[in-house]
């Protein structure tokens, strides 16, 4: 379905008096058609994940992505002039090594790429100090924790986060922290449902869930998931809305049939 394009554009302002009032639907997109079909459809977040590295550029984390590639492709999405709210993550070691190396390059995003946020993993006093100083610079901050990805290694593996009492808390106290930092909204990854419910109705600002429950104040989803263009195993919390890579691949087959017979291009296609 589509959404009249007259539509208002989506800021930050707008994402935080969602709280409570109405979900937040936000999908990762990382070129520009994509981006184009889904604000279309009324989406009020993109998101141009380091994810990435997987669905797109064959890696087998996200650690491998640079700079260089998330300017590249927030670019792209960029070029589409999205309603939606337009963040972009930041990938492993653009932001780890200090503040004045997080501001550096959250401010390349914008300036270079023309993101309007940008999104880091974490929730740790250190991490805190970042935040504060993105969102001090001018630009809006998308927290993330739980599962956070860029700390695969550390964490052992891709594992719900929060399950003990203790871990609950600490993810409690990083998203106050995170909040506090000045966070529009956070990412609660794969987090238990009910430490979920309890972190959202303990923030002032929007929880955004994936594979955390439905009891956050909204949603994201991998778009190469939830379209079924996953050539690997995907996570429980994965929906497939549609079957996209069965009809690529059933369209591939009778274009490779139909040149190989004769019977495309005819006169139709011709010159």
């Amino acid at each position: 379905m589509s959404v009249n394009a007259s539509r208002k554009k989506t800021t930050t302002a707008t994402i935080r008096a969602m709280k409570g009032r109405e979900k937040i639907v936000s999908l990762t997109a990382y070129d520009f058609v994509t981006a184009k079909l889904v604000d279309e459809a009324g989406v009020h977040l993109i998101l141009v994940g380091d994810s990435l590295g997987m669905v797109v550029l064959g890696y087998d984390s996200t650690l491998p992505v640079t700079m260089a590639d998330m300017l590249h492709h927030t670019a792209a999405v960029a070029r589409s002039k999205p309603k939606a709210l337009l963040i972009t993550d930041m990938p492993f070691m653009s932001y780890q090594r200090g503040v004045d190396h997080a501001v550096k390059n959250a401010g390349r995003f914008v300036q270079e790429a023309g993101a309007e946020g940008v999104k880091l993993e974490g929730g740790s006093p250190r991490m805190a100090e970042k935040i504060t100083a993105i969102v001090e610079a001018g630009i809006p901050v998308l927290g993330h924790i739980g599962l956070t990805p860029q700390s695969v290694l550390e964490l052992g593996g891709y594992k719900i986060q929060g399950k003990t009492e203790e871990t609950a808390k600490r993810l409690l106290d990083e998203a106050k922290r995170v909040e506090n930092a000045g966070a529009f909204a956070i990412v609660l990854e794969c987090v238990p449902a009910e430490l979920a419910k309890t972190i959202s109705e303990a923030l002032r600002i929007p929880t955004i869930g994936i594979g955390a429950g439905p009891h956050c104040d909204g949603q994201i989803q991998v778009i190469n998931d939830m379209l079924g263009l996953a050539t690997w195993p995907t996570f429980k919390h994965v929906k497939r809305f549609a079957s996209v890579g069965d009809a690529m691949r059933t369209a591939v087959a009778a274009y490779h049939d139909e040149v190989q017979s004769g019977k495309f291009p005819t006169a139709e296609q011709s010159f």
